[in-house]
């Protein structure tokens, strides 16, 4: 069925909770709270490893014991702590943690922690850290040979595996009319360039994936493209460069991390005129390149045409577009479909025939659903994703396998019935007033 008894999830959450209790018992893992974070962390002089979690997560037994190994791994070299976000909501909002489990590495400067991107394996995450521990270490012989080391010959070490531009391919790869490129002007010697941690190549991944390819991250090494570095006038390094899809250049002025440039990259995204928040689930290859590479995929079912007509659709669509907005820096993916178009999905997921309009987010790594129970208005739908955003709903199974999907033709709305601005059959508290409630 689609609800648990509140027996059930107590059950479940007790036994979470358990779990991580039993995380504790190992001398290796430091428990933080908002009280010793600073104190223990951020003024120490140690490298930290943080895991930042919430105490709900279903899979939470699996990756303590990653967590573990992890810690006896690193015991003496980096110190690994972990952190309920739920319970010390402070620091979830200091350090902008949206997704579960969260890692972050607290390296020489405390202010600006790495996001790591990689594996959730513990020979994963020692592996990233070793990465980042090289970094470190290079820079350090770097600066104590006078920039360029004791032989005066500056060895590039630049990440490979992430994309390098140079005055052979720059034009070719930048020019392309429906893309964006976020591009750093670096060097092989700049300590605070980006284009040299290890993380950069899996930031290039990860916004790759979640802009679907329409958003690149690259570098540009200086020292050996005069050209372009005198065409863009780049007088120091590391300046970050953006070339949106209008043949423009605009520089980047914020905070040079991973993290604020990806978020500026799914900003950029969400502009973008091909941005679809809500799209009509009209094949099964929509729905693995809307899906495949999100947390979470949000799929609603909305009545039948015939019983809403185009301007009531219209309607529905307009308040969808709202809430993913509000969602967008998510790693959700957003679908539509109608009553009848899938009715195979349909009963797979629950959905019956008087539950038009509906919302399911899928979780299909771990096979599991959350079905909407309140009302398909602005609160309803409000408080519903505040409390999927904060992991507060039970999640049920679903089946091992899905079934096939039928394709079906595209809606159009016509013109006169385009989504406004605000829906008209919508009351109640607005989302703005519900989102700025305390938890």
């Amino acid at each position: 069925g689609s609800s648990m008894s509140a027996g059930g999830a107590g059950i479940v959450a007790c036994m979470c909770i358990l779990t991580v209790n039993a995380f504790y018992s190992s001398s290796n893992v430091i428990k933080l709270t908002s009280i010793n974070f600073n104190s223990q962390v951020i003024e120490s002089e140690k490298l930290w490893l943080v895991k930042f979690y919430v105490h709900w997560c279903e899979h939470c037994e699996k990756f303590v014991s990653e967590w573990n190994n992890v810690a006896t791994a690193l015991k003496g070299i980096v110190k690994v702590g972990a952190i309920d976000v739920n319970k010390y909501a402070s620091i979830g909002h200091q350090y902008e943690i949206e997704e579960f489990p969260t890692i972050k590495f607290f390296g020489p400067n405390k202010n600006k922690p790495e996001k790591y991107y990689g594996g959730r394996s513990s020979a994963a995450i020692t592996n990233g850290v070793l990465n980042s521990i090289r970094f470190i270490v290079k820079e350090r012989l770097i600066e104590q040979g006078s920039q360029c080391g004791s032989g005066g010959q500056c060895r590039r070490i630049t990440n490979k595996s992430s994309f390098d531009l140079n005055e052979n391919n720059f034009d070719n790869q930048v020019a392309r009319g429906d893309e964006i490129w976020i591009v750093e002007f670096a060097a092989p010697w700049c300590e605070h360039c980006l284009s040299q941690k290890p993380e950069w190549a899996n930031a290039v991944i990860e916004l790759t994936k979640r802009t679907k390819g329409k958003v690149h991250l690259a570098a540009v090494d200086t020292t050996v493209n005069e050209r372009l570095t005198s065409r863009y006038g780049i007088h120091q390094v590391p300046v970050i460069k953006i070339f949106p899809t209008n043949n423009e250049t605009i520089d980047y002025n914020g905070e040079k991390t991973i993290s604020s440039i990806i978020t500026k990259g799914l900003d950029m995204y969400a502009q973008m005129s091909l941005y679809q928040p809500f799209e009509q689930m009209v094949s099964e290859a929509v729905l693995k390149a809307t899906c495949d590479h999100q947390l979470l995929c949000i799929i609603a079912a909305l009545p039948n045409i015939s019983d809403t007509g185009s301007s009531g659709r219209s309607d529905y669509l307009t308040l969808l577009v709202k809430m993913a907005d509000k969602y967008r820096k998510k790693k959700w993916g957003w679908l539509w479909t109608e009553s009848g178009a899938q009715p195979k999905l349909e009963s797979a997921l629950g959905i019956g025939d008087l539950m038009y309009p509906a919302i399911i987010a899928i979780d299909a790594r771990r096979r599991k659903k959350v079905l909407l129970k309140g009302s398909f208005s602005e609160p309803g739908l409000a408080e519903f994703f505040r409390r999927l955003s904060m992991g507060h709903v039970s999640r049920t199974p679903i089946g091992d396998v899905l079934p096939k999907f039928k394709t079906v033709k595209h809606w159009e709305a016509k013109e006169e019935d385009l989504p406004k601005k605000e829906p008209i059959f919508l009351i109640g508290p607005s989302f703005e007033e519900l989102e700025n409630e305390e938890l």
